[in-house]
């Protein structure tokens, strides 16, 4: 088996990357990146290609090779293009609108729920019913929709609640008489 393993990942121009003593930083027109990768996996650039190595090929070292190179080319997607996640609200009176920074949600409690958002993280609402989550982190702007989704997830029964695009979400029959 080869060590190298996956491919390498391709720098587009106006990117840079630096990897020092574990830590991995990736500037580009979006912003800036800085993620601790294993200190074992051996990481080089050259040509505007990133290659990632992994010391042997024990199980270790083969998920931990892997990891660090989805890692490095999550992060060249990030300052290059960004990320999106899209958020879908059903139910009657349910609506998004965004007040400022800030994401307002009308999801059926008595008062508005208010999401601020972490740092580098944007809130859109094209639709009241459609919420766009955009930011150069994928991590972050994931974790930020899944705290939004928790606010109401969609329920069984109707079918009202925050859901992903294109989340299928599995309805149960009610009470039959």
């Amino acid at each position: 088996m080869s060590r190298i393993g996956r491919a390498p990942i391709a720098v587009p121009a106006g990117v840079e990357f630096a990897c020092d003593h574990g830590t991995a930083t990736v500037k580009g027109p979006k912003g800036e990146l800085t993620q601790h990768i294993p200190r074992e996996m051996i990481v080089s650039v050259a040509d505007g290609v990133i290659t990632v190595a992994r010391p042997t090929d024990s199980a270790p070292h083969r998920s931990l090779h892997g990891l660090t190179r989805t890692l490095i080319a999550n992060m060249v997607q990030g300052v290059t293009d960004g990320y999106e996640k899209r958020l879908e609200i059903v139910g009657v009176g349910y609506r998004a609108a965004v007040k400022g920074a800030d994401l307002e949600l009308l999801v059926g409690f008595s008062h508005p729920a208010v999401v601020v958002p972490p740092k580098g993280i944007e809130f859109e609402t094209p639709q009241p019913q459609v919420v766009m989550i955009r930011g150069i982190d994928k991590q972050a702007v994931g974790e930020v929709a899944a705290q939004i989704r928790s606010l109401r997830p969609p329920e069984p029964y109707k079918g009202k609640g925050i859901r992903y695009a294109g989340e299928y979400v599995a309805r149960k029959v009610g009470k039959r008489a």
